[in-house]
């Protein structure tokens, strides 16, 4: 079995944003298999109280089926997780994604939605209750670019999935948009934005295109 380490700062720099990108989709390989790796957590946690050097950001949603951590098979210190509902992009995910691209060194910002989000599923349907209506509004425009596209009735389940690859699409633009810092650095090959969506059936990670 393949033993973890917490990571170093030497390691985090000797890394590419490539690097950072196999290591999350070698780590989603062990996950499906079953092959995790042995991690000394207690050990990761004295070997990290001076400080953190994580590879990559990940914005995922709250769904507690999708912990970065677990589906990337990761340990302590090793990826920073920003996560709310529906994967959307606020100013508070921005600065966050910043920090860790600028200051804390990490090489990649990835966007991870899922199969059967209930955000996803509740903003198709245009829930309206308290301030869950705010942060539905926020998947609207992955609603409306699904609809531009739609081959299927909005009211199946396949329509639910193409908005959710929209909504990660859709957030990923706004990250790029929204972020000097992070667009900069990402034009400068320092960092990558990428896209992924997590099969909630299977455990696997599908990886977009750049």
């Amino acid at each position: 079995m393949l033993i973890m380490k917490a990571q170093t700062k030497t390691r985090q720099d000797s890394l590419s944003p490539a690097d950072a990108l196999l290591l999350l989709k070698e780590g989603n390989k062990r996950f499906v298999n079953n092959l995790r790796t042995d991690k000394n957590l207690l050990q990761m946690v004295n070997d990290t109280r001076d400080g953190q050097w994580p590879f990559a950001v990940v914005l995922s949603c709250i769904d507690s089926r999708t912990s970065a951590e677990l589906v990337f098979d990761q340990g302590l210190g090793d990826i920073f997780s920003a996560r709310v509902a529906g994967n959307v992009v606020n100013e508070d995910i921005l600065g966050s994604m910043e920090y860790a691209v600028k200051y804390a060194g990490s090489k990649l910002v990835l966007v991870l939605g899922h199969t059967k989000c209930g955000a996803v599923t509740s903003a198709c349907q245009k829930v309206n209750d308290g301030n869950i209506t705010a942060l539905l509004h926020k998947i609207q425009p992955a609603i409306e670019r699904a609809e531009k596209e739609a081959t299927v009735s909005t009211n199946t389940q396949e329509f639910v999935e193409k908005v959710a690859t929209f909504n990660v699409l859709e957030a990923m633009e706004e990250i790029r948009e929204r972020s000097a810092i992070i667009r900069e650095m990402e034009s400068d090959e320092k960092i990558q934005v990428v896209g992924a969506v997590y099969d909630v059936e299977t455990g696997i990670v599908n990886f977009f295109d750049n």
